[in-house]
């Protein structure tokens, strides 16, 4: 019952009864206390415990009330904090929370060290994490979310695997985001930058690579290699190539997959002397060089090379001059497997 309708009930019941006293014996009855002569209505005398155990019902209600009332307000705090904390655990950046009530605490500080992963969409649950829900599957789904737009943008930290994959999704949709990712490659987390870079050499020409090539790796710079003799206007130029190979650190076998990919693109004369270039300043480059010479038919060449080297060294390439020298018309393919030589002692 409400308070203001109980108080109500019982002034009206008090009433009734003294009035209905008074009717009866509408004398003064006098009662002494400590030499004080107290003079009422009976109706009065007949009122007054009533009014008295009124007085304490109210004061009793209200003590207990207000007691129920702050307890109530304690678990409404914890429920936000719980909140907070199923938030924060949701974008997987669980939080430290401070609970009231022993009852929540007990089990809700484990929020603090956990990461919730939702599998389906959740009905009932508050709008704010169903948003955050709601978001999270999007993610997950493939889907790009701009965070700046929805005000989430400060919510994840670097390494957050949530952002991480927005930030993926977004690099297969927006060709531009792939280049800003080029251009700082430090405000990324590796696997971004990763990928950003295999859908840069996917796509891109080596004019525009041209100005990343110390974020590319050696993998990244042959797939896009590979894409020289079979696309249009990649833009390779031998200065190009020069720079490439200068800000990579290429392998003996990387620089005989630089050859392949090169001797159909750049005419022979240009070719060798790219290479003799590159031999003359990295040891790793020399079995290339000796390669295009057996591509190109520069037997002359071969032999004054291998004479400059030791009798042990290029042991492979030595039994190749020996048959192609008594007129055989095998090719290095057939008998020497190319990326053999780079494990051959020199």
């Amino acid at each position: 019952m409400r308070l203001g309708l109980y108080t109500f009930a019982i002034l009206a019941v008090i009433a009734i009864i003294g009035a209905f006293t008074y009717t009866i014996n509408p004398n003064n009855f006098i009662i002494e206390i400590m030499g004080i002569n107290f003079n009422f209505p009976v109706a009065v005398w007949i009122v007054l415990p009533m009014l008295l155990l009124f007085l304490f019902t109210i004061g009793h209600m209200l003590f207990y009330g207000l007691k129920n009332y702050f307890k109530l307000k304690k678990w409404q705090r914890d429920a936000d904090t719980l909140e907070d904390a199923l938030y924060w655990s949701l974008v997987n950046e669980p939080k430290e929370q401070k609970y009231v009530m022993n009852e929540i605490k007990g089990s809700a500080m484990l929020l603090s060290k956990a990461s919730l992963d939702v599998s389906d969409n959740v009905e009932g649950l508050s709008p704010r994490l169903a948003k955050v829900v709601n978001i999270i599957q999007k993610i997950k789904n493939g889907e790009y979310i701009d965070l700046k737009e929805i005000k989430m943008a400060k919510v994840f930290n670097a390494g957050n695997p949530i952002l991480i994959q927005n930030r993926l999704n977004c690099l297969e949709s927006d060709e531009k985001f792939v280049e800003d990712v080029m251009k700082a490659t430090s405000s990324y987390s590796e696997i971004v930058q990763k990928q950003a870079l295999e859908i840069f050499a996917r796509k891109s020409n080596f004019e525009t690579a041209r100005k990343y090539r110390k974020v590319f790796d050696v993998e990244n710079f042959l797939m896009m290699l590979n894409r020289v003799n079979t696309e249009d206007e990649m833009g390779l130029t031998k200065e190009i190539l020069n720079d490439f190979v200068d800000a990579l650190k290429l392998s003996c076998v990387d620089f005989i997959k630089v050859a392949q990919v090169t001797k159909k693109y750049f005419e022979p004369d240009e070719n060798i002397g790219l290479f003799t270039t590159y031999q003359n300043s990295n040891d790793k480059a020399q079995s290339a060089y000796l390669y295009l010479l057996f591509e190109y038919e520069l037997l002359d060449q071969v032999a004054a090379y291998l004479e400059e080297q030791e009798e042990d060294e290029f042991m492979k390439f030595r039994a190749l001059y020996q048959l192609k020298r008594s007129n055989s018309k095998c090719k290095l393919e057939d008998i020497i497997d190319v990326h053999s030589v780079c494990a051959e002692k020199k």
